[in-house]
């Protein structure tokens, strides 16, 4: 890349980590500051308190970092290094979704006086199917990255067909995870305040805003980072040239 292009890239990096930490610290400030912080089953309003924290952690800021290893660790000459941290990021974010889906539900059927219903929203039904197509992209990425342990040059065609939809849909799944975050978060507000008072836009509603506006620009950067072809890394290869023993 040119001199230009390596400041676009920085700033543009650099901000989507910033975002990204800042959705973690914004959550957690929320659910602490405002919601009363976290409970377990004889406290279902605060268990569910743990639901937009894992799901932030898992959905957004693990498979956000997930997603950049091939632009943020340039140093890496070996491709199986990109795709180890790839992998590391995707497997810490598994139980942070899975606890972050059993804690909403637990937290769903335990209130009182009566239980409140589970996926009837566009929230749940969008969430639903985001999970699952990070279970087959889960299913699909450690597939084929047996297979690069195992036998890479025989199966080399296979995984260069494979690496464009897999990307792809990886993007698309974290694109669905915003927006299903976004819309938890405008009906949990709906909920706390009414529209009428939401309207007013009370303190706590402005932490709320901010923080949906944040994940609204990730689902921008991040895919402006991925999809713009001056910003792969291509590493330098040098050529030894022989001079016929001169």
């Amino acid at each position: 890349m040119g001199y230009g292009n390596w400041c676009i890239f920085g700033l543009l990096l650099g901000l989507a980590q910033l975002l990204l930490h800042g959705a973690l610290g914004l959550v957690l400030f929320w659910v602490v500051y405002y919601r009363g912080g976290f409970g377990w089953r004889e406290t279902p309003q605060l268990e569910f308190n743990y639901h937009p924290v894992l799901m932030i952690a898992g959905f957004i800021y693990l498979v956000g970092n997930a997603l950049l290893t091939y632009r943020s660790y340039r140093c890496c000459q070996h491709r199986i290094f990109n795709k180890l941290f790839h992998t590391i990021f995707h497997v810490l974010a598994v139980p942070c979704i899975v606890m972050g889906f059993l804690t909403v539900l637990d937290s769903h059927n335990l209130k009182k006086p009566e239980p409140i219903p589970n996926f009837y929203s566009l929230h749940s039904w969008i969430g639903l199917a985001t999970m699952g197509l990070f279970a087959l992209q889960i299913v699909v990425g450690f597939f084929s990255f047996l297979i690069l342990l195992c036998c890479e040059a025989s199966t080399q065609a296979f995984r260069a067909a494979l690496v464009p939809v897999h990307a792809t849909f990886g993007l698309i799944t974290f694109v669905m995870a915003i927006a299903t975050a976004v819309t938890g978060l405008t009906e949990k507000a709906l909920f706390v305040f009414g529209a009428t008072e939401y309207s007013n836009l009370p303190e706590e509603a402005l932490v709320i805003n901010v923080l949906a506006a944040v994940l609204v620009s990730l689902a921008v950067i991040i895919p402006l980072l991925l999809l713009t072809e001056r910003f792969r890394y291509r590493p330098v290869q040098v050529i030894a040239v022989s001079h016929g023993g001169l």
